[in-house]
Parts: C-alpha cells; sequence; structure tokens
C-alpha cells in the first residue's frame, strides 16, 4: 500500500464510510425473494454491488439501507411491501450479527463502531409508502426507519417529484404537516427525488436538518434528480447534508445526455423512464448497439467539490446507491470503491479533517441534531391526528 492508500485507510478506521443509500433489499427481493440463504452476503463475489467483503474493503462503517418500493405500488399495497422491506433488513442484521447490528440513532451507531460491526439504518424510499397516514409513518419509525424519502418519480398526493408534472407545486398543507410530524420523531426528512419547489417548501417547514440522501449537483450536471444551487445555499442554516450520489447520469452530463436519447426512444416504445424495472431492463439492451460514456470518479469528485463550495464542508456526504442502479462509475463499481474517491479527493488538496466530515462525520451531526431537535418539539406537541381529506380536501388524482 502507498502512502497515500495508508493515510486512507488510516483515516477510515477512524471516520467509516456512513453512506445515505443502498438498495440491496430490493436487489435481494428481486433475486432471491429475500432468502439471505441463496445471497449469502458473507460469500463475496456476489452479481450484486454489496457483500460484506466488499463493505469491509470500502470502509463502509454505516448504511442506510434502502426499505424501497416502486411507485406503481399504491395503497395497502405499498405499505405492505414496505414492511416486507423492513423485515428483510431485520433479517439480513440477524444473519450476520458478526458484522452487522441495527442501528436507530447516533448513539447506535458508535455503538456498533466500538464493536467494529457496520451500523445499519434503514431509509423508506417515497411517501408512496405511508399511503398519506401519518399513523403509518409512526409505525415505520417504531420499526426502526430513520428517514423519510418524500416522493420517489411520481408525485404522491401530498408532494410533486423531481421527474413527474408538477401539480402542486411542492407540499400540500397535508405534506407540511409530514415534515413537521417527522421532526417531531426525529425521523430525517429526505428531499432526494422531489422537485425544487418540494425541496423550498420542505425546508421553509423543517425544524431539523434535511438531507439528500442520493443527490448531486445540478449545476455540474443537469438533472432534475440533483440539487440546485438555490437550494444548496440554504443547507448552512438548516444544519442539512447533500449525499453525493454517483449513479452516471447524475454525475456525467455526457452521461446524461445519452439517457435522454434512450429514454425518448423507450418513450416512443411505450417505456417510461420513471419506471425502474421496466427503463433498466430497455436501457441494458440498448447499451448493447448504443453504447453510453462513461462516468468515472473524477465525475464524482467534481459534485463532491461543487456541494463543498456551495454549501460549505460541513454539509456534504456520500449516498451512492448502490445496487439501485446497473451500472456505476469507473473507479466505483461496487461499495469497495470509497477509498479511491476518497484518495482522489486528498490529491485534489482535502485535509484528513474535510474527508472525515465528507466520509460520515456530517451524517452523523444530522442524525443527531434531528434527535436533538425532536426532543425539543415533542415538548411542544403531541403525535399529530391530522388526515389528508381534513387539511387538503379530497386528493389530486394521480
Amino acid at each position: 500500500m502507498d502512502e497515500l492508500g495508508g493515510r486512507i485507510r488510516t483515516l477510515l478506521d477512524t471516520s467509516p464510510v456512513f453512506d445515505g443509500h443502498n438498495d440491496l433489499p430490493w436487489e435481494a427481493r428481486r433475486r432471491v425473494a429475500y432468502d439471505w440463504s441463496r445471497l449469502d452476503l458473507a460469500a463475496g463475489g456476489l452479481p450484486t454491488h454489496t457483500d460484506l467483503p466488499r463493505l469491509r474493503a470500502g470502509g463502509v462503517g454505516a448504511q442506510f439501507w434502502s426499505v424501497f418500493v416502486p411507485a406503481d405500488l399504491a395503497g395497502d399495497a405499498a405499505v405492505a411491501a414496505t414492511l416486507e422491506q423492513v423485515d428483510a433488513v431485520h433479517a439480513m442484521v440477524a444473519r450476520y450479527p458478526e458484522h452487522l447490528a441495527l442501528a436507530t440513532s447516533r448513539a447506535d451507531v458508535e455503538r456498533a463502531w466500538g464493536a467494529r460491526r457496520i451500523a445499519s439504518l434503514m431509509g423508506a424510499e417515497g411517501g408512496h409508502s405511508i399511503d398519506s397516514s401519518l399513523g403509518t409513518l409512526r409505525m415505520l419509525y417504531s420499526l426502526g426507519v430513520r428517514y423519510l424519502t418524500l416522493t420517489h418519480n411520481d408525485n404522491v398526493p401530498w408532494a410533486d417529484s423531481a421527474t413527474d408534472e408538477p401539480v402542486l407545486g411542492g407540499l400540500s398543507a397535508f405534506g407540511h404537516e409530514v415534515v413537521r410530524e417527522m421532526n417531531r420523531l426525529g425521523m430525517l426528512v429526505d428531499l432526494s427525488h422531489v422537485s425544487q419547489d418540494t425541496m423550498h417548501d420542505a425546508l421553509d417547514t423543517a425544524r431539523a436538518p434535511v438531507v439528500f440522501s442520493h443527490s448531486s449537483a445540478r449545476t455540474v450536471c443537469d438533472h432534475p434528480r440533483n440539487v440546485p444551487d438555490d437550494v444548496l445555499e440554504r443547507l448552512p442554516l438548516n444544519g442539512g447534508v447533500c449525499m453525493v450520489a454517483f449513479v452516471p447520469k447524475f454525475v456525467s452530463q455526457a452521461v446524461r445526455e445519452w439517457d435522454l436519447v434512450a429514454a425518448d426512444v423507450a418513450a416512443a416504445q411505450g417505456i417510461s423512464s420513471t419506471d425502474i424495472v421496466a427503463y433498466t431492463e430497455f436501457t441494458a439492451e440498448y447499451r448493447r448497439g448504443h453504447p453510453s460514456p462513461a462516468a468515472t470518479v473524477a465525475d464524482v469528485v467534481a459534485h463532491c467539490e461543487h456541494v463543498r463550495e456551495v454549501a460549505g464542508i460541513e454539509h456534504v456526504g456520500l449516498g451512492g446507491d448502490y445496487d439501485g442502479v446497473d451500472l456505476q462509475p469507473e473507479g466505483l463499481e461496487d461499495v469497495s470503491g470509497y477509498p479511491r474517491l476518497l484518495a482522489a479527493l486528498a490529491e485534489r488538496g482535502w485535509s484528513d479533517a474535510d474527508l472525515a466530515r465528507l466520509a460520515s462525520g456530517n451524517a452523523m451531526r444530522a442524525l443527531g441534531d434531528a434527535e436533538d431537535a425532536a426532543a425539543g418539539i415533542a415538548a411542544d406537541r403531541g403525535p399529530s391526528l391530522a388526515r389528508i381529506e381534513d387539511l387538503d380536501g379530497s386528493p389530486a388524482p394521480f
């Protein structure tokens, strides 16, 4: 190991990576119907981006596992599938107790690190998972879910998505109440996937740090899933963190432009680019005859540096989105790649203190600040009994 490699490994021993988003639970559902004996994470060499040997090699010490369900599930079906995802994470952690530890707080993460285990937190990806019910939101919190992404690729009745046609112009009255209730619980408000107006509305209401669990900088790559500068500029006052995603079409403008063409071809065949399953299958085939440009570590470096420049070093983190897409940048193909990114940033002059904030310090601070805010908010208000029909009237058609 060279001098820089040794420096990064020493850094990761004390400041391991706290990644904001990994879709392994959905991959386990899709590949093996949650049978962890058929997807043995300890064995290594899996067809997924993620397994335990590669997590260790990547210096990962804490992971938000996404308990994602696609937006074409709605109502009771979405809630049931989300509960199955939560159950799968609990089962995964129970299967590998020497490697993984369930975590629901900053203190839990610190205890996991002390025991040399990977702290395993959960984040629900998409407001459709709660079926416009604050009671369901609270029950997900009770089961250990510590963030909710307000939308996925489609609007929900109370919030506009970044990749759907705007209906509300941000959050509805009930959407603001969802943010307030999440703050009361100590559940992080995740603004990845939401529209720019929804971002601003949530920041207007939030009394605790927000996160972007897996989003990059829109100025560097013009994709609606990325965060515009006027939102990044608000993070210091809020205390929030933009956890830079590695997804090639989010970090490389060349890949973004390739994807726009692919999306048009898919649309002509009746396939929407927001349909995760169908569009992923389409692009895998389309790529054979129309090779995509490659994203690189340097592309991700550019996003980390832009977020640091606009929001500040205390507001940038990492959210790789592994196992949520089919391909990742060269050099970051799987979860073992984080040291390469940190080394590239070190070569750009990032100090060890800055790298430690990026790797996990900022995520840990936001998690703890949300817990602290919840303690104060709980003194002012109890659980909200608001219903969407009370605040918004009849839900908008979706």
